[in-house]
């Protein structure tokens, strides 16, 4: 099966809670398989296969995304967003 351009959420590692659509799949015979993502911001990541959970075809999800569309934002602008809902 061809996972290419599917979207999926990772369900494990450091990256938990991150949503994004699959750019590459490399297969290591005897190690864990790496899967290359991409989130909407652009941002690209990767992590083994067992922490990857598809949850759509192409770009549209087939469940509803938590806040934030699973984009992890970094700790300055996590800050910045935070500071900017207080006031």
């Amino acid at each position: 099966r061809d996972w290419s351009s599917d979207v999926c959420m990772i369900k494990g590692g450091n990256n938990i809670g991150r949503v994004g659509t699959i750019v590459t799949r490399e297969k290591h015979p005897g190690s864990f398989e790496i899967i290359h993502l991409q989130d909407a911001a652009g941002n690209q990541f990767a992590t083994r296969l067992s922490n990857v959970f598809v949850i759509g075809e192409g770009e549209k999800p087939w469940v509803s995304l938590p806040k934030g569309n699973g984009i992890k934002l970094s700790i300055i602008e996590d800050r910045a967003a935070r500071l900017a809902k207080q006031r």
